[in-house]
């Protein structure tokens, strides 16, 4: 069973890296679709991220930029247990870096993704037993997928700020601000998060998946 199943994932998976709805679209991506992501049957902790930025896109590795290193550093984890995909899965709302608008900032991720592909995924992914949702659309997704659904129009402030409500549901959502540099200010504002929803992350963390003995 362990193995049709591994092999049902790899299927999926495959199908989603050849995947190019985007481009064919009426509002095509501004460059050829590389879907970034990675899974694997055995890994107990997803990360829910909003979508690849440039960086990412041109690399194929997730988070393999400053935004990741934040992340990395919240979580407690170097890069080689971050990128043990039989340990930690990604898996962003968009496969594919969406490109930039006018004022530069990246686009929202597109909704093809969720559509096409979220579901069936997750449904193969029956071990993970906490979700890091990063960012306003994976919360969206991932608290009305698990049956937590929010009160309509609740910003990533207020979701963040109610993190101790959903420590009891298995699996447990971890609500996090996206770790780009452009959010230091609120960091600065909400110094709540650094001192009591890290501890709390890199503990989880560490249940699932260990650390490298990096202080908290």
């Amino acid at each position: 069973m362990a193995r049709e199943e591994a092999a049902k994932l790899e299927a999926l998976a495959t199908q989603i890296r050849a995947c190019r709805r985007c481009a064919d679209a009426a509002a095509p991506l501004p460059h050829d679709p590389r879907p970034v992501f990675r899974v694997s049957p055995t890994a107990r902790l997803l990360v829910a991220s909003q979508a690849p930025g440039n960086l990412v896109n041109q690399t194929g590795v997730p988070f393999n930029d400053p935004s990741g290193e934040r992340l990395r550093d919240w979580m407690g984890v170097d890069r080689d247990i971050f990128y043990d995909v039989s340990r930690i899965a990604i898996v962003p709302m968009g496969f594919c870096f969406p490109g930039n608008d006018a004022a530069g900032g990246d686009l929202p991720p597109r909704p093809e993704c969720r559509k096409l592909w979220h579901d069936p995924l997750f449904a193969a992914l029956p071990k993970i037993e906490t979700v890091l949702a990063i960012g306003r659309y994976a919360q969206d997704y991932h608290f009305a997928r698990l049956g937590h659904g929010l009160p309509k129009g609740a910003s990533v402030s207020q979701t963040v700020a109610r993190w101790r409500e959903f420590q009891g549901a298995r699996p447990l959502i971890f609500p996090l601000p996206h770790p780009s540099w452009r959010n230091t200010g609120w960091l600065k504002k909400n110094p709540w998060f650094e001192a009591e929803v890290l501890p709390a992350l890199r503990a989880e963390v560490a249940r699932l998946v260990g650390t490298c003995d990096k202080p908290a």
